[in-house]
């Protein structure tokens, strides 16, 4: 199978990719392998069908946020190249991969882009800040019915008023970014993504 993705994928895009992603050239071909397998349609795209398909993502309480994901706004499709971008979000940030061109875009893994790829995870309208309804639904799909809606409510409360530095009963990007819950920068890294491993 590993062949039949070579052939398919032109040496120039591989090195596209590469640059646009930091993927190496063995990485690539081993993802476009695992992109055709799940190609049902074998029209060089993915539907959110084909990614509710993959049994990690089936289980995992975030999987809709994290298919979501890949997929524009107004898509239904996602092509390799799309499907590549999403996934250079997980790879971890290496100290030679750090932006040494400042004119150079900032790379997808960096800790704004991962903090960003997180934000959107939680902001489910897409307007750009997290409400407390948000958060709520985010908390219950990750956590079920394992905490009292109470708690829950208690927790989402208690993260907005910490997080929320303008007044407005949201979490803006920026807020998130300065929030004591996210200081991780490998945030999206730890998220484990089947199509890494």
């Amino acid at each position: 199978m590993g062949s039949r993705a070579s052939r398919l994928l032109r040496e120039e895009e591989i090195e596209e990719i590469k640059k646009e992603t930091g993927f190496s050239h063995s990485q690539i071909t081993r993802l476009y392998s695992r992109f055709t397998s799940l190609d049902k349609g074998e029209n060089g795209t993915l539907s959110r069908e084909d990614f509710q398909r993959i049994p990690e993502l089936a289980i995992n309480p975030l999987g809709d946020r994290i298919i979501n994901a890949f997929f524009p706004e107004g898509e239904d499709q996602v092509n390799f190249r799309g499907f590549m971008r999403t996934l250079a979000h997980f790879r971890p940030i290496e100290d030679n991969e750090k932006n040494k061109n400042p004119s150079a875009t900032e790379p997808l893994n960096s800790r704004t882009n991962k903090l960003l790829f997180a934000f959107r995870l939680y902001d489910l309208d897409r307007d750009d800040k997290i409400s407390r309804d948000e958060l709520l639904q985010v908390l219950r799909m990750m956590v079920g019915v394992n905490i009292s809606d109470e708690q829950l409510g208690s927790i989402a409360d208690r993260t907005i008023q910490e997080a929320d530095t303008n007044g407005d009963s949201c979490i803006s990007f920026n807020e998130f970014i300065k929030a004591s819950f996210v200081v991780n920068i490998h945030i999206c890294t730890v998220v484990w993504f089947p199509f890494l491993s």
